[in-house]
């Protein structure tokens, strides 16, 4: 049997970090000697090639169903594994997740904040990632019971619904939502509501509920990957981190980078205080140190005062895009945590929220075939689009930025 992968629907045309140290190197611009902005698309002319989601034929694939296995056994009592290969790199809470299927995110938490699982005997965190050969101790496990068949409660029905309002893209597999801005990802310390919870509706008779395949800030708008199925979660999961998989964000910062393009490349390491938490620039070498890459270009100006960036980060880590826009000393506009130029007043009108957009999501399919989908700008990103005179649907210079 045969099907195809649906091509998401365009809701609407218009779519919708600074710690201290050194300017980084910026690589000579990706697009060569052009220097002179690409018009932006004119009925009659070319289509731009960003400002809708490719409509190319969809590609056929095949639907093989998934091959059957025997169901996995909880350990009902203690028991230690070994990293595969395939598993290197994978983040502890994952690492669960693929191994023991059904697990709640809450359970798994729990389980790793009173330090009953522990790799090569040390405490661990979930967000930790494993090495092959590493040995993980794991305590008795319990699948939360499966929900019923019967109808949904007046709050479920509403959250249902809710989901179904962010939905971009949706078939068998896979589920992307348009986050809004303010809603978190996962739970955590003051956190009432966030989408890992709401996909608590979505369980099957099995007690299988959709998986997070990536995360984004709670205050970042945009493209959020799901996995509807435990097949779709281990190929999704694998092009993330192969990096087979093409993230593209906008931004309105502060000032307009020189050059209009380019390459920046730090060291990035988790600085925690007894407020909040930062991600800092660090030297090559210092302990937590991760290597992070993002290309950047100016797609439009306002004067000098702002510009809207787009940006393509290589890797992924936790506030890279902040970390780095505020390094290069053009942080993003409405940043809590990394805008601190000192003597700079917000234009009237625009909202001091944050201004980054998960634009874009180019992903193979885990059945074959290519899954893209775009977000439109949040309301307050539009608001402030409006205002400034930024024209949505312009050519973005940041799809011929080099693929790493």
């Amino acid at each position: 049997m045969s099907r195809r992968v649906k091509r998401p629907l365009a809701k609407s045309r218009t779519a919708g970090d600074r710690p201290s140290g050194n300017r980084p190197k910026v690589a000579r611009p990706f697009r060569g000697a052009q220097n002179d902005r690409p018009p932006a698309h004119r009925p009659g002319g070319k289509p731009p090639r960003f400002a809708e989601p490719r409509r190319e034929k969809p590609s056929s694939v095949m639907a093989e169903p998934e091959t059957s296995k025997a169901e996995v056994q909880l350990p009902t009592k203690v028991q230690t594994v070994v990293v595969t290969p395939d598993e290197s790199n994978m983040r502890v809470d994952r690492f669960l997740e693929a191994r023991f299927p059904g697990l709640s995110f809450s359970h798994i938490q729990r389980i790793v904040r009173k330090g009953e699982l522990r790799v090569n005997g040390k405490r661990a965190d979930s967000k930790d990632r494993l090495e092959e050969g590493q040995s993980v101790r794991i305590p008795p496990l319990r699948l939360d019971a499966p929900k019923g068949t019967g109808p949904l409660s007046e709050a479920a029905a509403k959250t249902l619904q809710a989901l179904k309002d962010m939905t971009i893209y949706e078939d068998a597999d896979v589920l992307v939502l348009n986050k809004p801005a303010g809603l978190a990802v996962q739970g955590g310390s003051g956190i009432t509501r966030n989408v890992d919870q709401m996909l608590e509706v979505m369980r099957d008779a099995k007690g299988q509920k959709p998986r997070l395949v990536h995360r984004l800030d709670r205050e970042t708008s945009g493209c959020l990957l799901i996995a509807k199925t435990r097949f779709a979660a281990t190929a999704l999961t694998g092009s993330f981190r192969h990096r087979s998989a093409r993230k593209i964000y906008w931004a309105l910062v502060a000032g307009v980078p020189k050059p209009k393009q380019g390459r920046i490349s730090t060291y990035l390491a988790k600085e925690e205080s007894e407020e909040d938490s930062i991600m800092r620039i660090a030297k090559h070498g210092d302990e937590g140190a991760s290597h992070a890459v993002t290309y950047y270009a100016v797609v439009e100006t306002s004067a000098q005062k702002l510009a809207w960036v787009s940006l393509k980060p290589v890797t992924g880590r936790t506030h890279q895009l902040r970390a780095h826009m505020a390094h290069i000393d053009h942080a993003i506009i409405g940043d809590p945590k990394y805008f601190n130029k000192e003597n700079w007043d917000l234009p009237g009108g625009l909202q001091n929220r944050l201004h980054l957009l998960a634009r874009r999501l180019v992903i193979p399919h885990p059945r074959g075939g290519v899954i893209d989908v775009s977000a439109p700008l949040p309301p307050h990103m539009l608001q402030s689009w409006n205002l400034l005179g930024l024209e949505a649907d312009r050519f973005d210079p940041i799809e011929n930025a080099p693929e790493e």
